[in-house]
């Protein structure tokens, strides 16, 4: 047999960094394609919590209320809101599904014998609001709005006017959390 000696071929360095480069690219290739076939087919939960207040009147009595827009993609379920660390019993809850986004400010409830029927919570629109019951989670599907009142949420006092309060939205898969200034309910 005769040996070809003027043959040119690859060292093999060249050969070796060759087959790293192509099995990296095609690592990458893969990993984005699964990615976006994951990300585009898993639908997110994103909740933004607006327009949110806690009331307090000379006579102890508090309210907070806030709105809740689901604008992820799918369907949730809230589990317990709390107001500064304190979850609210769902028998104080009060809620409200609305068709469309709230666009003005709400109001605050009146101190004394307030009705949770045919309640005007921004001004214009007026609505019956339900009320939570024990150990009975609140749904909200995607692109829903729900407007919530928590009657005497715990820990909140006139003492706290001006001070700054968190409230925190439990769900499934997530908390999410705003801040706003405790106020005055007195006009």
């Amino acid at each position: 047999m005769r040996l070809l000696r003027n043959k040119k071929a690859l060292s093999n360095v060249t050969s070796t960094l060759i087959l790293l480069v192509v099995s990296v690219l095609l690592a990458g290739v893969v990993t984005l394609y699964a990615t976006n076939v994951t990300m585009t087919r898993t639908q997110q939960e994103e909740l933004k919590i607006t327009k949110q207040h806690i009331w307090v009147y000379e006579n102890g009595t508090t309210f907070a209320g806030f709105v809740i827009d689901n604008v992820g993609g799918k369907d949730i379920v809230i589990d317990k809101i709390q107001v500064r660390g304190v979850e609210a019993s769902w028998t104080n809850v009060y809620y409200y599904r609305s068709s469309s986004s709230v666009t003005s400010d709400l109001v605050c409830p009146n101190s004394s014998g307030h009705s949770w029927t045919n309640f005007q919570y921004d001004g214009t629109n007026v609505a019956t609001f339900t009320q939570g019951t024990a150990n009975q989670d609140i749904t909200l599907t995607s692109g829903g709005t729900l407007v919530v009142y928590i009657t005497s949420p715990d820990n909140i006092s006139s003492n706290d006017i001006g001070t700054s309060v968190g409230i925190t939205v439990f769900t499934m898969n997530g908390q999410w959390y705003v801040e706003c200034n405790v106020e005055t309910a007195e006009s």
